[in-house]
C-alpha cells in the first residue's frame, strides 16, 4: 500500500515516527510530507531515515515531477498525524500553501486526520466546524484521546497511540471503519451496554526472586479485542498479564503476573460480565516451591537443576462450571487454543479436543511457534462454535481484523 504520512507542527509529531515505522515494518511504501513547522519538532533526516525517501515541505522541490499533484494522485491512503488546528482549518477551506495541503487537495484515496492540540483548541467552535466540514466531505477524522497534554494540562486533544492510529488506518482502507459521530451514518455499536472482560498477555510463574517460567505471548491480540469491544460500545475490563503495550483510553486495566492472579481477577470481573474472552496465555504449570533467594549454580557443572512443577487450574473450565452452577446463560465464554501439531494429532485435532474439554461457547484456534502468532502483527485463526460443525477461517490478516471478526461472531451468537 502506498501511504502518504502528513505531519503538521505539534509536539505530538514524535509519535508519528513510531506510526511511520509500523507502516514500513509491515511492508507499506510511505512518503512523509511534513509541514515546515513539523520540522521544528522532528527533523528531515529522521523522516528520511525511517521512510527511506527524501523529505520536502515545498512544492518547488523536484518541480519537473510535479510533486504537489503526483503524490496525492498515486496514494492509497493519506493520513495526517498529528493534525493541528491550523492544518484542519486549511484542509477544510481548501487552502494550499505547501506540499502537504496541495497533496490533500489532489488525493482521491481515503484520507484520515488525527487531531492533536490543547483541549480549548479542540473544543473551539471553529475547530469543531472544520472537523464537521471535513467529515461531511468524506474524510475520516479520528477523535483525539483524553490524557496528559503539553505541560501539566490534561484533557481531550492527545494524539492516540501509534498502534491505535495504525489500526484505524487499516480499517479505513479495508472498508471496516465506521463513520464518525456527526456524519450521516452513526458508528455500529452492537455491544452497547454490555460488560466485557478480556484477558491478554502471558503469565509468569516465579522460580526465585529473579527468574520465572513464561511464554512468548505479547498481548497484542487481547488488546486488539479489548479495543474493538470498546469501539463497539462495550464497557471493557482488560486483565493484563505482563503486557507492556499501550492500552486505549476508556478501558479498565487489571494488571496480573501469575496464572493464579489471572484466575482471581478474571473470576471477579466475570461475575457481572456479559462476555468473557480468554485471550491470555496462562502457564499450564508452576513450580511447586519458589525459592526465597536466587538459585545459584552448582560447583558441579553436570549436576543440573531439578524443578518440580504442579498443574495450574483451567480458568475457562472454572468459568463454565461457575456459570452452570449459577444457572445463568451468561457470561458468553470465548476460549483460545494456541496449539502445535505433533505425533498425536494436528493443530485442529488438539483444538477440537480442547474445545470439548473446556465447554466454552466459542473457541479461537491458532497455530503457534517461534515465528508464528506470538508478537506478530498478522495472524490466521479458526473459529469453532458450540453446536456447529463448520470452521470459520480468518486470515492471514491483522489482529485488528481478527478482533472485529470475533466480535461479529459473538454479537450474532448473543442475538
Amino acid at each position: 500500500m502506498r501511504v502518504v504520512l502528513g505531519v503538521s507542527g505539534g509536539i505530538a509529531a514524535y509519535k508519528a515516527a513510531s506510526l511511520l515505522r509500523l507502516f514500513t515494518e509491515n511492508g507499506h511504501d510511505v512518503t512523509v510530507v511534513p509541514t515546515a513547522a513539523a520540522l521544528q519538532f522532528v527533523g528531515a533526516p529522521t523522516w528520511s531515515a525511517l521512510s527511506g525517501k527524501p523529505v520536502s515541505t515545498e512544492v518547488w522541490t523536484s518541480v519537473h515531477e510535479v510533486p504537489h499533484v503526483r503524490i496525492g494522485q498515486s496514494a492509497d491512503l493519506v493520513v495526517v498525524a498529528p493534525a493541528t488546528a491550523d492544518l484542519l482549518a486549511k484542509a477544510a477551506h481548501g487552502l494550499a500553501d505547501d506540499l502537504l495541503t496541495n497533496t490533500l487537495l489532489t488525493a482521491r484515496c481515503p484520507v484520515a486526520f488525527a487531531p492533536a492540540m490543547h483541549t480549548e483548541m479542540w473544543e473551539h467552535p471553529a475547530t469543531q466546524a472544520n472537523v464537521a466540514t471535513l467529515r461531511a466531505r468524506g474524510a475520516h477524522v479520528i477523535d483525539p484521546a483524553v490524557g496528559r497534554l503539553t505541560g501539566k494540562d490534561t484533557g481531550a486533544g492527545r494524539l492516540p497511540e501509534p498502534e491505535q492510529l495504525y489500526a484505524a488506518c487499516l480499517a479505513l482502507v479495508e472498508g471496516r471503519a465506521t463513520a464518525p459521530a456527526g456524519t450521516a451514518d452513526e458508528p455500529v455499536r452492537d455491544l452497547e451496554g454490555l460488560r466485557v472482560v478480556v484477558s491478554a498477555g502471558g503469565t509468569r510463574e516465579p522460580l526465585d526472586p529473579v527468574r520465572y517460567l513464561g511464554n512468548r505471548s505479547s498481548g497484542k491480540q487481547g488488546i486488539a479485542i479489548a479495543r474493538a469491544a470498546a469501539d463497539r460500545g462495550a464497557k471493557v475490563t482488560l486483565v493484563a498479564a505482563n503486557v507492556s503495550l499501550a492500552v486505549p483510553d476508556g478501558i479498565d486495566v487489571v494488571p496480573v503476573e501469575t496464572t493464579l492472579e489471572l484466575q482471581r481477577a478474571v473470576e471477579a470481573a466475570a461475575d457481572s460480565a456479559d462476555v468473557v474472552v480468554m485471550a491470555a496465555a496462562p502457564a499450564d504449570f508452576r513450580p511447586a516451591t519458589v525459592s526465597g533467594s536466587k538459585i545459584k549454580k552448582s560447583s558441579d557443572p553436570g549436576a543440573g537443576l531439578r524443578v518440580e512443577l504442579v498443574e495450574n487450574p483451567d480458568i475457562v473450565k472454572g468459568l463454565v462450571a461457575a456459570r452452570a452452577e449459577s444457572r445463568r446463560q451468561r457470561p458468553f465464554i470465548v476460549s483460545f487454543a494456541a496449539e502445535t501439531g505433533d505425533a498425536d494429532g494436528s493443530v485442529m485435532d488438539h483444538a477440537r479436543a480442547k474445545f470439548a474439554r473446556k465447554g466454552s461457547d466459542l473457541q479461537v484456534v491458532n497455530e503457534v511457534g517461534r515465528d508464528l502468532t506470538f508478537g506478530k502483527d498478522d495472524t490466521t485463526v479458526h473459529l469453532l462454535r458450540r453446536g456447529r460443525d463448520e470452521v470459520t477461517t480468518i486470515g492471514p490478516t491483522t489482529k485488528d481484523v481478527v478482533a472485529d471478526a470475533l466480535w461479529d461472531a459473538v454479537s450474532s451468537s448473543l442475538g
